[in-house]
């Protein structure tokens, strides 16, 4: 059921949705006002579930069937939905409000070669040697090694940068504040929408990132922060079974 109400309220027009238990309310302007000089508007909660236990529940069955995955198809993908997705990772809190990310897509074939290539030395390296014997026994379970061919077989790549700072036009530095934190959380809503649209990803750090910075002829303000293969798992696709810590092994009332 959908209902269409036209709400004057407080000097606020707006419209009342309403569809399975789920009411949204569109409000296109509202009150506003100056706090130390700064323009303000008014708030008001644009989602509003009549039932939050049950949504509460919903999203995290949803967020629990999540898993990192490794065998990508190369079935294609509106870049639309790419962009959908990335636009909602901007929406995340930052220090500041300085919003300090790129989020670059690639979805040239050549481009993405040349990223598993340098991402295949890097690793090498790591697994060869970089990284501890207690590491290397923790990624057993995972299966993991150098080899990245979800790298060439994802459809889309999105890697994120950080910014420790803006440059004006002039070049000049502008502080960012809060900035791995900032970036996280936008990772971390970014993961979010790819996963609540139907699609897969996984989290890739090669260590040192600086290759993709120069590939992509990122500016000298931008350091590579998250590397995210994008699109359907393959037809036939299996990952580790492990299991995710208890409630009571990750969280303490006070």
């Amino acid at each position: 059921m959908r209902q269409n109400l036209l709400l004057w309220h407080l000097g606020q027009v707006g419209s009342i949705f309403r569809s399975n238990g789920i009411i949204l309310l569109s409000f296109v302007m509202g009150k506003r006002k100056e706090i130390d000089g700064n323009p303000h508007v008014e708030f008001k909660q644009k989602i509003v579930r009549e039932n939050i236990e049950q949504a509460a529940q919903e999203y995290y069955e949803m967020m629990d069937s999540r898993r990192s995955i490794r065998d990508f198809s190369e079935k294609k993908l509106p870049r639309s939905v790419v962009e959908t997705v990335i636009k909602t990772a901007a929406t995340a809190p930052s220090g500041a409000h300085k919003q300090p990310w790129t989020f670059c897509v690639v979805e040239s074939p050549e481009l993405k070669s040349q990223i598993r290539i340098a991402a295949e030395e890097e690793e090498k390296k790591s697994y060869e040697g970089r990284m501890s014997k207690e590491w290397l026994n923790d990624l057993k379970p995972l299966g993991t090694n150098h080899l990245k061919p979800f790298l060439e077989t994802a459809p889309y790549l999105i890697i994120v940068f950080k910014k420790p700072y803006d440059l004006d036009e002039n070049g000049n530095k502008l502080q960012n504040y809060y900035v791995n934190e900032s970036v996280g959380i936008a990772c971390g809503m970014l993961i979010s929408a790819i996963h609540q649209v139907g699609l897969v990803t996984l989290t890739h750090t090669p260590s040192p990132m600086n290759f993709l910075t120069k590939l992509l002829k990122r500016p000298s303000n931008e350091r590579a922060f998250l590397l995210l293969p994008v699109g359907y798992p393959a037809e036939e696709t299996f990952v580790p079974d492990i299991h995710r810590k208890k409630l009571s092994e990750v969280m303490e009332f006070y």
